[in-house]
């Protein structure tokens, strides 16, 4: 089924017309409707790891916090909004209906083929002009390694995890890479 995607599109004007959409996952760069292309298992299976590892993580640390997965969106500007795979906002939760996370402190990218050039421009840029956000974590199931982009005080930190735990201050979190990308597949 072919489906016309609006352009000159802001947020809101994008969420009304997302909600409508009776299947797809969309996207809103610079005022286009982007649609989001079928998912392989391994980056579904990884997607939920990293949620997982994320609620654990809040649990052990007991901080106020909750994690979203690949649904609300992040309002980045009047004309972009993406759907990070994964987040993490303080609490409160949200409206039951809400469409949007508006405080994400941890945004969270499963790389795919067809989305990694825009997961390490155009999305690292993006995240970072929201002012609550202060990690971005990349996570690349082929070589199982997270490019953790970190706000620093005039600068975005970035260093590549290959093993071990990743620290992530604030708000407190500890993410060991084994949780993170789960059990080898078989």
């Amino acid at each position: 089924m072919n489906i016309a995607l609006p352009r000159s599109l802001n947020v809101d004007e994008f969420l009304a017309w997302s909600v409508r959409q009776e299947q797809g996952k969309y996207e809103l760069i610079d005022g286009v409707v982007v649609m989001q292309q079928s998912q392989q298992w391994e980056h579904s299976r990884v997607k939920l790891e990293a949620a997982v590892a994320l609620r654990e993580a809040i649990k052990k640390a007991g901080i106020p916090f909750y994690v979203g997965s690949d649904g609300p969106t992040v309002r980045v500007s009047e004309h972009k909004a993406f759907v990070p795979d994964a987040l993490v906002a303080p609490l409160p939760l949200p409206e039951r209906t809400s469409l949007e996370i508006p405080d994400p402190i941890v945004v969270v990218e499963v790389l795919s083929p067809s989305t990694a050039r825009v997961d390490a421009t155009t999305k690292l840029r993006g995240y970072f002009e929201v002012p609550s956000v202060q990690h971005y974590l990349i996570l690349d199931t082929e070589d199982q390694t997270v490019t953790h982009h970190k706000r620093g005080a005039s600068t975005i930190e970035t260093r590549v995890v290959t093993e071990g735990v990743l620290a992530l201050e604030p708000p407190g979190l500890e993410l060991s890479l084994a949780d993170i990308f789960g059990a080898a597949p078989v």
